[in-house]
C-alpha cells in the first residue's frame, strides 16, 4: 500500500507545481489612475457575516458583559471601530441596544475590480 500512496502524493505535487513551472512571465502594464468615484473601489455597508447572530458587549473584549444579541435581520448603526477593526461599536435599531460587536463577524463588503 505504501507505493501507491507515494505515487499519488508525487502526482498531486507535480500537478500543483506544473502551472508554476510552466507559467510564462507576465508583462503587466502599470495600473491606470483610479478616481475616488470609481464604483470598483468602494466600501459597502456593514453587515453580519458567517453568523446568524452576534453578541453585543459592554466593552471591546470577549470577556465583557453581554448586553444583547444582534440578529442578521436587524438593522444597525455603526458609530466607530477600533483602530484595527477587530471591534465595532454599534446600535441595534430594533432593540436600541448599544455596544461592541466582534469585527470578525461585522464588517463592510469591499468592492474591487480588476482593470
Amino acid at each position: 500500500m505504501r507505493i501507491p500512496r507515494i505515487a499519488a502524493a508525487a502526482a498531486v505535487t507535480a500537478a500543483l507545481a506544473l502551472p508554476v513551472v510552466t507559467a510564462a512571465t507576465a508583462n503587466a502594464a502599470a495600473p491606470a489612475a483610479v478616481s475616488a468615484s470609481d464604483p470598483c473601489n468602494k466600501t459597502g455597508p456593514y453587515e453580519i457575516h458567517d453568523a446568524s447572530a452576534v453578541t453585543i458587549r459592554s466593552k471591546a473584549t470577549a470577556k465583557s458583559t453581554a448586553l444583547g444579541t444582534l440578529y442578521k435581520s436587524h438593522a444597525f448603526t455603526v458609530h466607530q471601530t477600533t483602530k484595527t477593526g477587530s471591534w465595532v461599536y454599534l446600535t441595534d435599531k430594533k432593540t436600541g441596544v448599544t455596544g461592541w460587536v466582534s469585527g470578525t463577524y461585522v464588517y463592510p463588503d469591499v468592492y474591487t475590480c480588476l482593470h
